[in-house]
């Protein structure tokens, strides 16, 4: 049966606007749907074992449409990845400090641990991990030239580089319970674990 909620997605609004803009907005409303019903279908069995079928049906939409947005169903894992990856930089944007802001990340990966969890697990298949690894090394390259006004040298890349692949390495570990700790107790380790040379840097900057 169609769902309400997934005619609303494919009806609401459509022969009153006409505007890429509005376009845009409807087709991430449904994949947004599609995304909820993966969510609600990776509480019962594995992301292998789940089908489009399946997440078409929770959806209470029809597998064509499904196809319209995702090729696959480890192409809507990227698209909502990216979607809250993007979304939890911004809650650690909000933050004064790195400190402030992993706290901030840490509780939004929180909220949507089984996704992240899942997502992670089947890393092979969607390379997740360098995609965090480059969103977070714009963060903090954006942070520190922002406030110094110039480029950052090649060793302080190269310590930035070194810093922020085992930071998402041990992101990783905690998101699949093979480290414990509340997010404030993970930020603190990872602020505890920046090279000095950066760490100082990163005072000097009121980043720390």
């Amino acid at each position: 049966m169609i769902s309400r909620m997934a005619v609303i997605y494919e009806n609401k609004g459509i022969s009153g606007c006409g505007s890429i803009a509005c376009m845009e907005r409807f087709q991430d409303n449904m994949k947004y749907c599609l995304a909820d019903a993966l969510k609600r279908c990776m509480k019962r069995a594995p992301l292998e074992k789940i089908t489009v079928g399946e997440i078409a049906e929770e959806c209470g939409t029809a597998r064509q449409t499904f196809y319209r947005h995702f090729k696959d169903k480890y192409d809507l894992v990227n698209w909502y990845f990216d979607k809250i990856l993007q979304e939890s930089f911004e809650h650690m944007g909000e933050g004064r400090t790195v400190f402030e802001g992993l706290v901030n990340k840490f509780h939004y990966i929180e909220e949507e641990r089984l996704f992240f969890k899942t997502a992670f697990k089947n890393d092979a298949q969607n390379n997740l991990r360098e995609h965090d690894f480059h969103l977070i090394l714009e963060f903090y390259t954006e942070r520190i030239e922002g406030k110094t006004g110039k480029k950052m040298p090649d060793h302080l890349k190269f310590l930035l580089e070194m810093y922020c692949q085992g930071s998402i390495y041990m992101t990783v570990q905690w998101v699949l319970g093979k480290i414990k700790g509340s997010p404030e107790e993970m930020a603190e380790s990872l602020v505890d674990a920046m090279p000095a040379e950066l760490g100082e840097l990163f005072r000097k900057l009121e980043l720390l």
